[in-house]
């Protein structure tokens, strides 16, 4: 027997006429590629979301249509998800991180139509013209005095504001199926080619819902919460959509990622809740303890892309700022887990309760996950059994855009590529990549616990760790460091402060210090590079 309910299609225009209707007033602010603050409400950029759909309908978008976006945070940026989707067409946003012949790819792979940049992105997207068939034409977002060429190898050059200019500040948003694709974005490409994650209107507001729950995220509409993950990375984390849901005042800091300017808006916009990865914490925590700062409004960091470190934990408590981890990926919208406390967590042990802070936590509602045997076996939630991580959800990617190969496994489960435990109270923790697990003596190795010893010392800028050929263990643990700038602490220092957090099976043989350690297209370690790097090394333990 069905029921009896309307069957009324989840767009991601229900989110934007939400925010409208109760929290017209409500405020955006971006910190502009051009320089300066530019803050409006929400009712204000509706009517300006209004306007860049009217401008897409006229410059030929049609449903379907993927629109290419490199820009940073900013309002700009936020009016094209909503007005893009809005007309049925896909907001594609491109890591400008991938490099000139990835960028390229992704484009030409995705067929996009037009191309919106900002100023900073000008030359990348003049050089990539000639290499993109596909494009039909460019649009500058930036203020309509700026100069911007005539062409990009033959294709118009247009200014956002210039096309929006005079437009109805209305407009009636179609209906359509909620399984219409709205967002497009890429992997990394760490592995091999980019490939494409198409997400849909039902994905991204089933999203939207779930995040802004008290035990994900839940953000309140006193409570300002500021992006610094960017917009180009699995669409920051899904905050464009819950922050008009929730009605929260909602900061973007464009290009000013550096610490002193992220220190500087948090306290401007009285920020109390901030998105991003732990290199970025890192460095603000670095710069509000080296100056004496304190933070006025700040309750929490969010992090996530890679995994925490305690020295992260830690600094920012003594600051009075909790820090909460998160999991996920471009194919899970990327949220899957977020660590949540549960009533009394701050009451235990302290050293007990950061070794739960440093798991990447429980999952969230309507994803599912499990651990399984290199054969496919169904594992224990013990908190001792590793094994791949597998998931699924109405969030979580089907199949890659025009990828031949099957993506699921036969009963339905995506496989992360990451290998696990689930501890007996639910949260998951990561204690590897699949590719970057060390096998020594029988045993399988945790780089990210290594890693996460290594960048406790605070003379640590980044660090990561490989295995080298060994003749007795088959592979052995090398510590590579970046180092702080102001470091005082000796190689061996590090190397021997590592090995006191560590069980004797983990302890890196050797450390290896470079200027810097590589990172891809969303601020992770390029491990492929430090092999071929260290290709030629010899452990002296190996010897």
């Amino acid at each position: 027997m069905l029921g009896y309910m309307m069957d009324t299609p989840l767009l991601t225009t229900d989110l934007l006429r939400h925010g409208l209707r109760n929290s017209p007033d409500q405020q955006i602010v971006s910190r502009l590629v051009e320089g300066g603050i530019h803050s409006y409400s929400f009712r204000e950029a509706g009517a300006r979301i209004a306007q860049l759909a009217h401008a897409l309908k006229a410059m030929g978008i049609e449903e379907g249509d993927r629109v290419g976006v490199m820009a940073w945070n900013t309002y700009r940026q936020l009016e094209l998800y909503y007005a893009v989707a809005g007309i049925g067409a896909v907001c594609h946003t491109i890591n400008p991180r991938l490099g000139p012949e990835n960028a390229a790819y992704v484009m030409n792979h995705a067929g996009d139509k037009v191309v919106f940049y900002d100023e900073t992105f000008k030359p990348l997207a003049e050089g990539l013209a000639p290499h993109l068939p596909k494009v039909e034409r460019y649009i500058a977002m930036s203020p309509g005095n700026e100069e911007v060429p005539a062409d990009f190898a033959g294709k118009p050059v247009s200014v956002q504001d210039d096309l929006m200019k005079g437009l109805p500040e209305e407009y009636d948003w179609p209906s359509f199926d909620e399984n219409t694709s709205c967002g497009m974005c890429y992997t990394s490409g760490t592995t091999g080619k980019p490939k494409g994650v198409v997400y849909t209107h039902r994905s991204q507001v089933l999203h939207a819902l779930v995040t802004s729950l008290p035990s994900v995220v839940g953000f309140a509409p006193d409570e300002p919460v500021m992006a610094v993950v960017p917009m180009f990375h699995v669409n920051a984390w899904g905050l464009p959509f819950s922050a008009l849901l929730g009605g929260t005042k909602l900061v973007l800091p464009g290009p000013g990622l550096d610490a002193p300017r992220l220190y500087d808006m948090i306290e401007e916009t009285g920020t109390a809740y901030s998105l991003g990865v732990p290199t970025l914490w890192l460095n603000l925590l670095k710069h509000v303890e080296d100056n004496g700062f304190k933070f006025s409004t700040l309750k929490y960091v969010l992090s996530g892309g890679s995994a925490l470190s305690e020295r992260i934990i830690r600094g920012f408590e003594r600051l009075g700022v909790r820090v909460r981890q998160g999991w996920g990926m471009t194919e899970m919208s990327p949220v899957g887990t977020t660590n949540f406390e549960e009533e009394g967590f701050f009451d235990l042990p302290e050293d007990e309760r950061i070794k739960k802070q440093l798991q990447q936590g429980k999952p969230v509602p309507l994803v599912d996950m499990r651990i399984v045997s290199p054969t496919g076996e169904v594992l224990p939630h013990d908190g001792e059994t590793d094994g791949h991580l597998q998931v699924r959800g109405p969030w979580v990617l089907s199949e890659y855009y025009l990828h031949d190969e099957p993506t699921l496994t036969a009963d339905g489960w995506f496989d992360t590529g990451d290998v696990a435990v689930i501890h007996k109270d639910g949260r998951m923790q990561i204690t590897d990549r699949a590719k970057d697990a060390i096998k020594s003596g029988g045993e399988w190795l945790s780089t990210i616990e290594i890693e996460n010893a290594a960048l406790s010392h605070p003379d640590v800028e980044n660090a990561a760790v490989i295995g080298m050929p060994h003749p007795k263990w088959q592979e052995r643990p090398l510590l590579i460091v970046q180092m702080d700038i102001h470091a005082k602490a000796t190689p061996e220092d590090v190397l021997q402060f590592t090995r006191d957090r560590l069980p004797k099976i983990s302890w890196p043989d050797d450390i290896k210090v470079v200027k810097n350690i590589p990172l891809g297209a969303t601020g992770k370690v390029l491990k492929t590079e430090l092999r071929k790097t260290f290709a030629d090394y010899k452990l002296p333990t190996a010897s």
